[in-house]
């Protein structure tokens, strides 16, 4: 049976509460949607409380919003909640762009929806879980298509980490394998080691992330370890030029960020560099 298309007031429309899948500004979407309208149809279900929560779509909403557009194309379906988490969650990962803590969260969300979605009912009325891992380890790997369900359960561990690192995580600056083994350690112990990686401005390998959990879960990691563990060389490590703030800051208007401090160093030593060549320049010619 062919599903209808029905046109919604974009102010009926509101976003699902638990979407992991952040909205960024999306330029390309914007202008297609402005120059050609909404071309696949928003997916979302009726709210008890009036109106419909979007499934899919949350960016295409967002566009049109930029666009001005009052009234958008939907398809409405009748989904319970393990159902429309599912289809969230699939309709998002294929995209280009995810995060890996958009990632961990989807599939967190999406695993619990299985596990709730195996549940079954016995002769007395009474849900029960499954009497066995095996329908976790099942349902793990039914998660993502595209990757193993141990690679799923390490993008999970993700969610166990405090917000200052799970955002290094998403800017590259912490690689996956050595954020898992951080997500094992206590929030109290990695708040002391985001400190420590922000006065050293250094973030650890695998093998230092090893180090610190297997101290972690002996008993016996505290902030002197953390920060003997994080201030060792490491192999090939390039050794690093560190002005602080203090030592510079006088030499910028007040309230100049870091970034742009760092901004005009590197422009006085390009301006610099082009100076210094020339003028070697000049003495080879008089020679």
């Amino acid at each position: 049976m062919k599903e209808t298309i029905k046109s919604i007031a974009i102010t009926d429309l509101h976003p699902y509460p638990e979407n992991p899948f952040a909205l960024r500004d999306d330029n390309e979407l914007q202008s297609s949607v402005r120059d050609f309208g909404v071309i696949s149809p928003l997916v979302v279900r009726p709210r008890t409380e009036g109106g419909y929560e979007i499934i899919s779509g949350h960016r295409r909403k967002a566009a049109c919003e930029a666009a001005g557009i009052e009234r958008v194309p939907v398809f409405v379906r009748k989904l319970n909640d393990t159902a429309a988490v599912i289809a969230l969650v699939d309709s998002n990962l294929h995209r280009e762009h995810v995060l890996p803590s958009e990632k961990a969260f989807a599939y967190k969300l999406k695993l619990d929806a299985l596990k709730r979605q195996g549940e079954r009912t016995d002769l007395g009325g009474e849900r029960s879980t499954p009497t066995c891992g095996q329908a976790v380890h099942k349902s793990r790997d039914s998660v993502a298509k595209r990757e193993s369900g141990r690679q799923v359960q390490r993008y999970i561990r993700l969610t166990e980490l405090i917000p200052q690192i799970l955002q290094l995580v998403d800017e590259g600056k912490v690689a996956l394998s050595p954020a898992v083994e951080i997500s094992y350690l206590p929030k109290t112990q990695q708040q002391n080691l985001y400190a420590t990686m922000e006065s050293e401005d250094r973030t650890p390998s695998l093998s230092q992330a090893q180090r610190m959990r297997k101290l972690s879960a002996e008993g016996q990691l505290d902030m002197d370890k953390i920060f003997g563990i994080m201030t060792e060389d490491k192999p090939n490590q390039k050794e690093q030029v560190r002005l602080k703030v203090e030592s510079i800051e006088g030499y910028f208007k007040k309230g100049t960020s870091p970034k742009e401090m760092q901004d005009v160093i590197l422009q006085l030593l390009e301006s610099y560099q082009r100076r210094r060549l020339q003028a070697e320049r000049n003495r080879d010619y008089s020679r």
